[in-house]
């Protein structure tokens, strides 16, 4: 089964981003891959998708097809799984305070709590014109010991949008580091730093404040590569204290609380596409 956050239905928020119509486009007119259909129409992620197809629970048009890459006509075609008609879903967005300590993904095998844990505790805050169960994946990822900012969607390809590389969408940190340091770590930060045969950069970095033991940074990145900015301070030797996300292009995590869900206004969701356009272009 796809995985579903337990959300409730309730009444629409008119500022929210929460489209119900259909979205025609120039995509919706050729033929797709069965698999990137039901992750398209929003049911549940494409290697989610690919699952099902394989294991004989996906139908096309009455008959079961086992080939994730079955060509699809997503306007005229009849897709059921498990016998239950496959219909275009209302694309969300949101974003939540992910606290320390909890991991994004699905499930754990170490029986760690996860974000859907997150989502499920914040069940009476989240309202949408969607089914009471839609399927929403966290957009990227912030490890186990980070914090802060996170966007979840059924969204499928604005999500991959947001965190391909080529977008360049600045992602903004503040860093609590072990250590008091000046301008020229972050000059170095800037610079670049070789990790084994990678090249680690910063697009911004700036001191935020500093104490007797420690300091906070303002760390952008552009590129977001595994566990990015705690291999950079690693190789200067320098313990990473806290790491929260504040935000993901004009996105600010601003004063939602640790472990609180909302979504995205129309403004908010504009705003981001409007970047990632820019920074593409």
């Amino acid at each position: 089964m796809c995985f579903r956050g337990n959300l409730a239905l309730g009444r629409r928020q008119p500022n929210l981003s929460i489209s119900m119509s259909p979205v025609r486009n120039r995509q919706t007119s050729r033929q797709i891959g069965l698999a990137r259909a039901l992750s398209k129409l929003g049911h549940c992620s494409r290697s989610q998708a690919a699952a099902l197809v394989r294991g004989g629970r996906v139908r096309l048009n009455d008959n079961v097809r086992r080939n994730p890459e079955t060509p699809v006509q997503l306007e005229t075609d009849h897709i059921e799984v498990d016998g239950q008609p496959i219909q275009r879903e209302a694309k969300i967005y949101f974003m939540m305070n992910k606290p320390r300590g909890i991991v994004t993904t699905a499930s754990d095998e170490k029986g760690r709590e996860t974000v859907y844990t997150v989502l499920e505790k914040a069940q009476p805050h989240i309202k949408s014109h969607t089914r009471p169960n839609p399927w929403l994946a966290p957009v990227g990822r912030l490890d186990k010991a980070s914090e802060g900012l996170l966007l979840l969607t059924n969204d499928s390809e604005w999500g991959t949008r947001v965190t391909d590389p080529a977008t360049h969408l600045d992602k903004t940190y503040h860093v609590q580091i072990a250590k008091v340091v000046d301008e020229q770590l972050t000059q170095s930060l800037t610079r670049g730093v070789r990790d084994e045969s990678e090249l680690l950069r910063a697009r911004k970095a700036r001191v935020l404040r500093s104490g007797e033991k420690n300091c906070w940074l303002e760390i952008v990145l552009d590129e977001g590569k595994n566990r990015q900015i705690r291999r950079m301070l690693a190789a200067f030797d320098i313990e990473v204290l806290r790491l929260i996300r504040v935000a993901i292009g004009p996105l600010q995590l601003g004063d939602l609380a640790k472990g609180q869900v909302r979504a995205l206004t129309q403004k908010e969701k504009q705003a981001l596409d409007r970047a990632m356009q820019a920074r593409h272009s």
